[in-house]
């Protein structure tokens, strides 16, 4: 599947194509690649009959006219941790095996409400935790670009399905990285928005004070269209925000999507700003950029960084440069700590909220017949991976007493100076920072068997995480064939200048983001 979000959308509307055919198309094109367990293994849960039932439903929508959506006909793979009605949520993990929520996320309503088509749930690490979709119950996933390799986690499985072509949006959802960095892996656009921007009603808690639900798409017009329609306030999220949410998108009202603009493509933009009360990005031109700061952190460059990546991100810096924007160096001091602050917090939270899968209400239940405290030990032994288990243990472990204040405490405190380095930078005249994304291309399977090895894959990506802020990886080039992305990280409820930045970006690399 070739085209994006807005053109499929566009093209059903205009009734070229019917909601019927892309979803026939996805399916299609999820057997071509081997979707399945037995192939790259991207899928978890799909039913197409069900899918092709509620093509139908669009259609008559647009039949009755109707407005269908942004999205109409639009096919999206959703992660195995946000909660469905038709199919299972399982989060990768035996101890919810054949569990199909009674309610569903907001942000899947929301896609449904604005004509979206759910193809599938897709393979992830067990509950988000993971760098790399290898530790599901079900398998790990493969990345489409080589099928040695990871597609990175923990949302591995709906990267691989936006790489694939399966579809055009996908959504993961992020507590240190699990969007970002397998979108930089599998050579798609990865966007974590700031906490609050988008309902985690839904969103199956791992560390709820850092977990986000997220978009991937195919370009960067994808993946605005995927926030415009996910985002805003919900009252069944205490934490979601009541920030307006503007328009991300260069394809806004009707305008030239970013990979169909020719010469004339300028005049044309120029002359459309005029008609929302929210300005568009200019198109990509010498000015671009003329008047952003961006930033350069120290600690993100560090001399372990692959020089093939540097050298990418160099060239990043160099075509900003050339946009009019300014270069300037900063230091995020604290961001070395992140790593050791990320895995003190995220395994205590994941500790109180995973004591809910007890074997009582839901999911898998083993009962060896001699006690509850017989039948809980055996149903989370057995229903938990040995990953989940160890963060499970780290969190009872910082959060025991006589620990803390030694760690968990500690580690609050530390979070809220990472967040005060942030606000720093960006009050100090700097309108975006730019990083690599990982600091290695995707890694072979089982490649990695030292657990705090796989957790430095996090390590530019969870500081945006601890600090709420807003983040999107696009891809910047190729090393040995391999996907590298680059990342922009903006202020507070800033994904307006992100998306500009990233659309900048994507349209002066052009097809040299993908060699």
């Amino acid at each position: 599947m070739k085209l994006g979000a807005a053109a499929i959308a566009s093209s059903v509307r205009a009734r070229e194509a019917s909601p019927s055919d892309m979803i026939r198309a996805s399916f299609a094109r999820a057997r071509e690649i081997g979707a399945g367990p037995d192939g790259l293994n991207i899928y978890l849960h799909s039913d197409e009959q069900a899918t092709l039932e509620e093509a139908d439903a669009i259609q008559k929508r647009l039949d009755s006219a109707t407005d269908a959506g942004v999205l109409a006909g639009v096919p999206v793979a959703i992660k195995d941790n946000i909660a469905s009605l038709g199919l299972p949520t399982t989060c990768g993990s035996k101890i919810l095996a054949g569990y199909v929520s009674p309610f569903e996320a907001t942000a899947i309503t929301r896609l449904r409400a604005n004509g979206a088509l759910i193809v599938a749930k897709t393979n992830m690490d067990e509950f988000a935790m993971g760098s790399s979709t290898e530790n599901s119950a079900y398998g790990p996933t493969r990345n489409p670009h080589d099928v040695r390799c990871v597609p990175g986690g923990s949302s591995g499985g709906s990267a691989a399905a936006v790489a694939a072509g399966i579809t055009p949006i996908a959504l993961g959802s992020e507590t240190g990285g699990s969007v970002r960095q397998p979108a930089a892996f599998c050579g798609v656009v990865g966007v974590k928005p700031t906490y609050g921007r988008v309902s985690r009603y839904g969103l199956v808690a791992f560390a709820s004070s850092l977990d986000q639900i997220g978009v991937l798409g195919r370009t960067v017009d994808d993946a605005a269209l995927g926030l415009e329609t996910i985002a805003g306030f919900d009252k069944m999220d205490s934490t979601s925000s009541e920030a307006d949410v503007p328009i991300y998108r260069l394809s806004a009202l009707g305008g030239p999507a970013p990979d169909k603009r020719g010469p004339e493509a300028a005049a044309i933009e120029a002359i459309r700003i005029g008609r929302t009360s929210v300005p568009i990005p200019p198109p990509p031109s010498t000015s671009t950029l003329a008047g952003v700061v961006i930033g350069r952190p120290k600690e993100y460059f560090p001399d372990s960084l692959d020089a093939s990546i540097r050298d990418l991100c160099d060239r990043s810096l160099d075509r900003f440069r050339s946009m009019g924007a300014t270069i300037r160096d900063i230091s995020l001091p604290r961001s070395p700590l992140a790593i050791p602050v990320y895995y003190i917090l995220a395994p205590a939270e994941a500790s109180s909220n995973l004591a809910r899968f007890d074997g009582v209400r839901y999911g898998l239940r083993v009962d060896p017949g001699n006690g509850l405290k017989a039948m809980y030990e055996a149903t989370r032994s057995q229903g938990f991976g040995p990953e989940v288990t160890r963060r499970v243990l780290l969190g009872t472990y910082v959060l025991s007493a006589g620990y803390y204040d030694a760690y968990y405490k500690k580690a609050q405190a530390v979070r809220t100076l990472i967040g005060d380095d942030f606000r720093s930078v960006f009050s100090s005249g700097v309108n975006a920072i730019f990083t690599p994304t990982t600091p290695t291309t995707a890694f072979h399977v089982g490649a990695i068997s030292d657990p705090y090895e796989m957790y430095l894959n996090d390590i530019f990506t969870v500081t945006a995480n601890l600090a709420g802020v807003p983040a999107i990886s696009v891809p910047i080039g190729r090393v040995r064939r391999l996907p590298v992305g680059g990342q922009i990280i903006t202020a507070h409820f800033d994904e307006y200048t992100m998306f500009r930045v990233a659309y900048a970006l994507e349209a002066s690399l052009g097809a040299e983001a993908h060699q």
